[in-house]
């Protein structure tokens, strides 16, 4: 059993299967992936998203507002939670801070901008008792302070697709955040992403595509899609010298564990498994 925490369904949908959503996630589940997380780059995403999960019973969604979109109106913290809340959100986020364009593009979102509706979302988060989904790059320092100001390490939150160190992932951990790995995990030169695969501790691990972007190997060159979230299984067992099926039965127990709003909906079986084996 395997799950898609972080995937983008409603940019899936015109890259992959001839546009046939539906297909792709058949495809997913032929592979035993059984739960999706679709995720929201903008507040406007989140009632398609929203349709999706009605008609798609596996899956769930957050709402949120990414570092680098740039919008005519800052979100409140209000308009952030009654999103969430209108719409069934299970997280909130994509949300977080990415400098590495800031001085390469005139026109990225400020560091200030950033700053501010990191800061809304993380405090929204909080008030609606909503784990966070993170987007961090080259930024640190700032992302870990606001973690530590304004999250409840008994709710938490997950550093999506991490590529950053494992002393900021170690921080992060300690501060009830789990590590999300993507298909970035089996390129030929991410032996630091390789790394945290193996050093971190598995009940603190997630799994993803990033759909459609950042195909893992042998699918490199191609748009991404859910059913792919089993290569980075693969990569992480084959790393931690440990079977597919642990890995795969670990994750899908983070998954609940962090995303308690999305337990209700697991496929039938899941929960039982789990409960089983301990590991909810």
């Amino acid at each position: 059993m395997f799950i898609d925490s972080h995937c983008h369904l409603d940019r899936l949908a015109a890259t992959t299967h001839g546009g046939d959503l539906a297909a792709a996630l058949d495809a997913a589940r032929g592979r035993d992936v059984r739960q999706f997380l679709a995720i929201a780059v903008t507040l406007e995403d989140v009632p398609g998203l929203a349709t999706l999960s009605r008609e798609h019973g596996d899956v769930v969604i957050s709402a949120g507002v990414h570092p680098l979109h740039r919008v005519l109106e800052e979100p409140s913290v209000a308009a952030i939670r009654e999103c969430a809340e209108r719409f069934g959100a299970v997280a909130i986020g994509e949300t977080g801070l990415d400098y590495h364009y800031l001085e390469k593009a005139p026109d990225c979102v400020s560091r200030e901008v950033q700053h501010e509706r990191f800061r809304r979302h993380l405090i929204a988060a909080r008030e609606l008792e909503l784990p966070v989904i993170i987007h961090t790059r080259e930024a640190r320092e700032d992302t870990l302070a606001l973690i530590r100001e304004h999250t409840d390490p008994a709710v938490g939150g997950v550093l999506h697709c991490f590529t950053e160190d494992l002393d900021m992932a170690r921080e992060a951990v300690r501060h009830g955040f789990y590590i999300s790995l993507s298909g970035i995990v089996t390129f030929r030169n991410a032996a630091s992403v390789r790394e945290l695969a193996r050093r971190l501790p598995l009940d603190r691990l997630l799994i993803e595509t990033d759909s459609p972007y950042l195909a893992p190997v042998p699918h490199r060159g191609r748009p991404n899609e859910p059913a792919w979230v089993v290569e980075v299984a693969e990569c992480i067992a084959a790393e931690r010298g440990i079977s597919v099926a642990e890995v795969a039965m670990q994750t899908t127990a983070n998954f609940y564990h962090l995303f308690r709003e999305a337990a209700p909906e697991a496929p039938e079986g899941v929960r039982e498994a789990l409960t089983s084996a301990g590991l909810v």
